[in-house]
């Protein structure tokens, strides 16, 4: 099943589970903290191992979005995921659920990351009845959760008492994502109509969202 489907309706996209994982990071810059987090940088070789600058902490999560609905969130311990840990950390655990809920019409979006595709992943997928949505290789773009990582990442840094460690933004990212509207969430994947059409004009380009 792959993503350019243009006759897809709002009803469609609402039977997808979005997933992706982000990394936040927390930094010290004299005499302020700063939450950041880069875009489709999750896997990049530079942020895979947790680094200390200034100081810093890193700290990478997985999350899932649908209609009316979204995982907890999950946080990847020692910041690396691999094909084995996403197959008993991620689809067991919370995919499973959202297909068993779901039903029949349910599909699964995850990114094209190696740990994501690897024959055992497939298997799992196989075995659960998990339809799989085909992403395209380059469009971190297109997956609405990306919006709402950065809504997450405003969330935390505007807290009265924004984290300043590792445990504080575990806790803050964790609270934050609680408490994001579900109509939020619900406004983002509604986006996919206008998305897919606006991805096949621009031939799988950058698109505006």
């Amino acid at each position: 099943m792959s993503v350019n489907q243009p006759h897809w309706t709002e009803q469609d996209w609402a039977c997808v589970l979005f997933s992706d994982e982000s990394r936040f990071s927390l930094s010290s810059d004299c005499r302020r903290q700063l939450i950041w987090r880069e875009s489709g940088t999750a896997y990049r070789p530079e942020n895979i191992q947790e680094k200390d600058r200034y100081p810093t902490c890193s700290i990478m999560v997985w999350a899932g979005i649908m209609i009316n609905g979204r995982t907890r969130l999950h946080v990847v311990v020692n910041g690396t995921m691999t094909s084995q840990r996403y197959i008993d950390e991620v689809l067991l655990p919370h995919v499973r659920l959202f297909r068993g809920a779901v039903g029949d019409k349910f599909v699964f979006m995850d990114d094209n990351a190696t740990c994501h595709r690897t024959l055992a992943v497939q298997d799992c997928l196989d075995s659960e009845g998990i339809q799989r949505l085909v992403w395209p290789a380059r469009s971190p773009d297109l997956n609405p959760i990306e919006n709402v990582w950065d809504a997450l990442g405003r969330q935390v840094a505007g807290r009265n008492y924004p984290p300043t460690n590792k445990n504080t933004l575990i806790r803050a990212l964790t609270e934050e994502w609680d408490k994001l509207p579900q109509q939020l969430l619900d406004n983002v994947v509604q986006s996919m109509v206008r998305r897919v059409e606006c991805c096949i004009t621009l031939h799988g380009g950058h698109i505006p969202y």
